[in-house]
């Protein structure tokens, strides 16, 4: 809700062109989706080569190709003694796991790499926009657990979650099983039809008000070529 009224705010301060500028969140890709989503693709994995530079490795990013998770590498991230590069990859995991005690809202993925760790990485997820909100990134080394609740960070982007970690491993974003709640479940398939109707309501606004900008000039013209006439004649 409070997105939809920063949207309204948003949409009065500026000219009629920023309507034009507006597209829903992308699909997201499950591994097992809920029935709510629809239609749905399979998640993409992702893959890194990082360089040795001097000794250190390079400071790089790997992601997947859906964008759907992206991890950052400072310089010197992993232990690089003896490599001459490292390579990372990214792997949505299928069957998705059913920890205890835990509800996974996004998929789940493993990163691993074939050099150790040393520094503290920013990981970033996306999530749907038809799921619940997640409220933790989770980090385990075996799908069968235990899980660790890593720290989030500010939100930079609408349906992404985002955590530091010091190790790779098996991650996933959602939140406590017993947070679920039939209330909130049902602010959830609300809040996409409430937010369309505000949206709907900001555009048919916006009419007459261009309508109004675009008169005065046009009486305006009108008048002027009446005075050119009279001075013709």
């Amino acid at each position: 809700m409070l997105a939809a009224i920063a949207y309204i705010v948003a949409a009065w301060s500026v000219a009629p062109g920023f309507y034009d500028g507006f597209t829903p969140p992308q699909p997201y890709n499950f591994v097992c989706p809920p029935p709510q989503a629809g239609a749905n693709s399979q998640p993409s994995s992702g893959r890194l080569n990082i360089k040795i530079i001097n000794g250190s490795s390079d400071p790089n990013s790997a992601f997947t190709d859906d964008g759907q998770l992206v991890i950052g590498f400072l310089p010197g991230a992993f232990d690089a003694t003896g490599k001459s590069s490292i390579n990372v990859t990214i792997t949505p995991v299928s069957p998705c796991p059913t920890p205890n005690g835990l509800k996974f809202t996004t998929n789940t993925y493993l990163i691993t790499a074939d050099a150790p760790l040393v520094k503290s990485s920013n990981l970033v997820m996306r999530y749907s926009n038809v799921s619940q909100d997640p409220s933790y990134i989770y980090r385990a080394k075996s799908l069968d657990g235990p899980w660790t609740r890593l720290p989030v960070q500010q939100q930079a982007q609408l349906y992404t979650i985002s955590t530091q970690t010091d190790q790779l491993g098996y991650f996933g974003a959602g939140f406590p099983a017993n947070a679920i709640s039939t209330s909130t479940s049902s602010n959830q398939e609300i809040l996409p039809i409430v937010v369309a109707v505000l949206i709907v309501a900001v555009l048919l606004a916006g009419v007459p008000l261009t309508v109004l900008r675009r008169r005065p000039a046009r009486a305006g013209g009108r008048g002027r070529r009446d005075e050119d006439e009279d001075e013709d004649e």
